[in-house]
């Protein structure tokens, strides 16, 4: 089993940066690929990015592509999304959310993910 603990959310000024992390228990974590996903108050869940198993690969929502980068550090069972030049419209709950074992390639599909974390608050001020 996995766990997923999020942190680093918070408030920030439009045009500011936050970094977000995603602490994991259980060996699985390395050994599957991980995203980060976001859901806004009355919007549904959308992906953000992913990042394969050994970070070889990443991929990114349009909306966040060149601000966002998603990162890992397997030693550290930890992952990553270094969050720059943010706007109101990326404010939300973002999750962080790992595959099952086995699975090592990104994906933008939430029902590909097993396991998740709570969530942790951004706002953007304007």
């Amino acid at each position: 089993q996995v766990q997923l603990v999020e942190s680093g959310g918070g408030l920030v000024q439009a045009g500011g940066s936050l970094r977000l992390s995603c602490a994991a228990s259980g060996r699985t974590f390395s050994n599957s690929a991980m995203g980060w996903f976001r859901q806004a108050p009355g919007k549904e869940r959308e992906f953000v990015a992913s990042i394969s198993r050994g970070s070889t690969s990443t991929y990114y929502a349009v909306s966040v592509k060149g601000r966002f980068t998603i990162s890992r550090d397997n030693a550290k069972n930890t992952g990553y999304l270094q969050m720059n030049s943010l706007k109101p419209e990326d404010a939300g709950v973002y999750y962080c959310a790992g595959r099952p074992a086995g699975y090592y390639s990104v994906s933008n599909y939430p029902t590909d993910y097993r396991y998740w974390g709570q969530g942790t608050q951004v706002t953007v001020s304007s």
